[in-house]
């Protein structure tokens, strides 16, 4: 199949490598070029100048991108996405629902937007063990299960457009209010004498026990010792599009909005960059 890839960030190069090895023909786009030729040149296959000469080369093309500003910007203009001969078009980013429904009001003529965000970190991308939220029935996702299985472990169909990006808030809402959770009980536990290796220990044995905590003990114990998965800014972005969809919908979320304002002071102090495991550190030093 020939597919094109925007995106190639922490998560968009690994996953642009599986496409490739999966035997693909790929075409590869991307805001800083650098890293699109880099790329290129490692796993063999073709760079755009312009996300619409991507499209002109593509049958399907895979957007994984930060937020809505940058998908818009990607996929609107004389020189965007939708200005290309594909019709059809994955956008795999952490979206708002209103912005996918603008994508598939602005699609060109006879092209489709199907939203199928992911859950999973940088390994889960590099291992193609991602969890693949398809805002579309499993009728239109088979034309795609070429590209769904060379990317996760399991690809969950939720029906109408736009679902995948309410059900990847929700799921984020809840990783992020986890990390939260977990860096107050870490706390609690060292301020009482506990070495947070053994703290650790009886968290990921305990009924709290989530595959999050697991893989990603090593940043919580040392973050600076290992590289950035997910940034503490990107965490709040998710939390602030999950809270304006709660008001939205009318929907309760004390927590999520504690959660949130949390993120907001971190990256006000300065961890906007980091690991949103940091959010451990600030809770111990930048707080009474």
């Amino acid at each position: 199949m020939r597919m094109g890839f925007v995106g190639l960030g922490r998560m968009g190069a690994h996953m642009a490598r599986n496409l490739a090895g999966a035997g693909h023909e790929l075409t590869l786009w991307n805001r800083s070029a650098h890293k699109a030729h880099a790329l290129g040149v490692e796993i063999g296959c073709a760079v755009a100048a312009t996300p619409r000469a991507l499209s002109d080369s593509a049958d399907v093309v895979v957007t994984m991108l930060a937020d809505d500003p940058s998908s818009q910007a990607v996929h609107g203009g004389t020189d965007g996405l939708f200005a290309g001969a594909a019709r059809l078009f994955v956008e795999m980013g952490t979206m708002s629902p209103g912005h996918i429904a603008r994508l598939v009001a602005d699609a060109p003529t006879g092209a489709r937007v199907i939203n199928a965000p992911v859950s999973g970190a940088t390994q889960a991308a590099a291992d193609a063990q991602l969890l693949i939220m398809a805002g579309c029935t499993p009728e239109e996702a088979t034309p795609l299960a070429p590209l769904f299985d060379a990317l996760g472990r399991k690809t969950l169909c939720l029906g109408s457009a736009g679902s995948g990006a309410v059900m990847k808030l929700a799921v984020n809402s809840l990783i992020h209010g986890l990390n939260q959770t977990l860096a107050e009980a870490m706390s609690l536990a060292q301020a009482a004498g506990i070495a947070p290796d053994a703290a650790f220990d009886v968290i990921e044995a305990s009924a709290a026990a989530a595959p999050m905590l697991s893989y990603r003990r090593p940043l919580y114990l040392d973050e600076a010792a290992h590289e950035v998965t997910f940034t503490v800014a990107l965490a709040r972005k998710d939390m602030e599009v999950t809270a304006a969809l709660a008001e939205a919908l009318g929907t309760a979320m004390p927590q999520g909005r504690v959660t949130l304002d949390t993120l907001k002071q971190a990256e006000a102090q300065g961890y906007g960059a980091r690991d949103m495991a940091a959010i451990l550190t600030y809770m111990q030093k930048e707080t009474p």
